[in-house]
């Protein structure tokens, strides 16, 4: 558990990321937790306090209980996209439900903005996911016998929103994805895909601060899914939410996140961002989870860079955040090296084509995952 610390720098109430200029950038937390823990099985909550919130798995395993979610700890920053992946049985479903309490945890902290979650009634959890939360599941679970219209507007129906205030909502978030001219049809009349784009519009109708999306698009084939992901980072580029999205595909998770969480047997074993997670795997089994992505996709002009020389500020210039695939092809067939900006636009570095020849042909591999 110690490289979750090591890559994810967080400091009190706020988390801490530094641009590759140095200029530090702090954006409250959302939703944190702290050594969360769902155990299954009798008395899993009296057996962890009995022990002081915490047990081994040999403890566990001996009392015939279940560790679904072992010591979760993690924080949520608001207007970024954090993911949790793992494999089947992984415990990351149980711990997106433990986050919103749609399941009891077992021991631990939880906290959404700055409120102590665990400590809500039953009727603050309801107003807190009427009005806080919206939730996606890979089952569309849409009310038949509802227009897509109505379908959209159901959760403001339910808070007692009148009908002429809800069906303008509802107007508005089938334009934004993409539905419009179909809020007569009903579920069965839409394809896979647009029958999840009801899902989100739904579960945005009330404008919830966090979006919770328990893998929304897996039941989808692989064309309608990659199209799902596209409408999801242009929804998420208009309404820069707090978005909790659970995937077992390292492709997906790569391509959608700002951080990744990877768990395995209820544990998470390293969070970063997916850069960090290919560059610096702290694990074996963190790396073979990067092992077959295409690098040049995902790492940065920063990752790559040397130290700038007097020639750099003459060069051709890219941003340290510029993906690698965005202008392989131009550095190769260039005679010299780019130079790298940081967000301030000053030069920070220089990038050549020799290193980005060595990283499409594997050549960098090595070093990378020292």
């Amino acid at each position: 558990m110690e490289s979750v610390g090591a890559i994810d720098r967080l400091s009190g109430p706020l988390a801490v990321n530094t641009d590759v200029s140095g200029v530090e950038i702090q954006r409250p937390i959302k939703l944190s937790c702290r050594n969360l823990w769902k155990v299954f099985g009798p008395n899993g909550a009296a057996f962890l306090r009995s022990r002081g919130g915490t047990a081994s798995a040999g403890e566990l395993e001996a009392a015939s209980l279940i560790g679904a979610v072992c010591a979760a700890t993690l924080d949520v920053r608001e207007g970024e996209i954090f993911i949790v992946m793992g494999l089947s049985g992984s415990g990351k479903s149980t711990l997106v439900r433990c986050l919103s309490r749609l399941i009891e945890p077992s021991a631990g902290e939880l906290t959404f903005d700055s409120k102590d979650l665990l400590k809500a009634s039953e009727a603050e959890l309801i107003e807190i996911r009427r009005h806080k939360m919206g939730m996606v599941f890979q089952h569309f679970a849409l009310l038949p016998h509802l227009t897509v219209l109505e379908n959209v507007a159901f959760p403001l129906f339910i808070q007692g929103v009148d009908k002429k205030s809800r069906d303008v909502r509802a107007h508005q978030m089938v334009d934004l994805v993409g539905l419009k001219g179909r809020e007569r049809h009903f579920p069965a009349e839409l394809s896979g895909g647009q029958q999840q784009r009801v899902g989100i519009a739904r579960s945005l109708a009330v404008e919830p601060q966090i979006w919770f999306l328990d893998e929304p698009f897996s039941a989808l084939d692989p064309l309608i899914r990659r199209e799902m992901q596209t409408e999801l980072m242009r929804l998420q580029g208009v309404l820069k939410k707090t978005i909790v999205f659970i995937t077992h595909d390292f492709d997906e998770a790569i391509r959608l996140a700002d951080r990744i969480a990877i768990m395995k047997d209820g544990e998470i074993i390293q969070i970063g961002t997916p850069e960090d997670l290919i560059l610096h795997p702290a694990t074996d089994y963190v790396a073979e989870f990067t092992r077959d992505v295409n690098r040049a996709k995902v790492l940065s002009a920063r990752s790559l860079m040397a130290p700038a020389t007097a020639r750099t500020t003459r060069l051709k210039k890219i941003p340290a955040s510029a993906k690698i695939a965005s202008f392989s092809a131009e550095i190769i067939d260039s005679p010299a090296p780019f130079a790298v900006t940081g967000n301030d636009g000053a030069v920070i570095g220089e990038i050549t084509a020799s290193a980005v020849i060595d990283l499409l042909s594997g050549k960098d591999r090595g070093v990378a995952h020292e």
